[in-house]
């Protein structure tokens, strides 16, 4: 199964400093999340600007392409102008999760009561499940795991994953 990890920022992507959320979501996903519990995993990891149009051919990219399962997302989720993933997930997808930028912004609320400025989101294409996580990796280990059992019925729902006896599989060849 093919899972991406999209970080969106300027700094990072331009070396300014080191992308720390990427690796964070790889980290929490597969160590605490997905252990024993599905297929085996393939990253693909993607570091851009906050710039929509790039996000947009990337989100396309990773789910009409390269056949992603799932797109997580991290940055780029509050109110600054720079500020574009939630725009660019809602112009690629076919329908909104919005359920899960809810739950983000109910647990990360009580910690930072300035995470009610997070406008993240969710939604579908085609068969890719897409996320958009906070930017901060303490954020992401705090939300990432109370999604984890709406991320498999997602899955499970759009045709992603299947379950075969009590294993969870990816699906090997997706229709168009």
């Amino acid at each position: 199964m093919i899972v991406a990890r999209v970080t969106l920022s300027d700094r990072a992507s331009s070396g300014i400093y080191e992308d720390k959320s990427g690796p964070e979501v790889e980290r929490v996903f597969t160590e605490h999340l997905w252990a024993d519990a599905g297929p085996e995993l393939s990253w693909l990891p993607v570091l851009l600007p906050d710039d929509k149009a790039s996000i947009i051919r990337s989100l396309i990219n990773l789910a009409d392409v390269s056949s992603c399962s799932l797109v997580l997302t991290t940055g780029g989720t509050g109110p600054s102008s720079r500020d574009v993933t939630p725009e660019a997930t809602l112009a690629v997808i076919s329908k909104e999760l919005p359920g899960f930028g809810e739950v983000i912004r109910m647990i990360s609320f009580p910690v930072v009561p300035t995470a009610i400025l997070s406008r993240a989101t969710a939604g579908i294409r085609g068969h890719t499940l897409i996320i958009n996580l906070p930017g901060n990796p303490k954020a992401i280990g705090e939300c990432l795991p109370a999604l984890m059992p709406a991320i498999r019925e997602a899955m499970l729902h759009i045709g992603s994953i299947t379950v075969e006896g009590e294993k969870t599989r990816a699906r090997e060849k997706l229709p168009s």
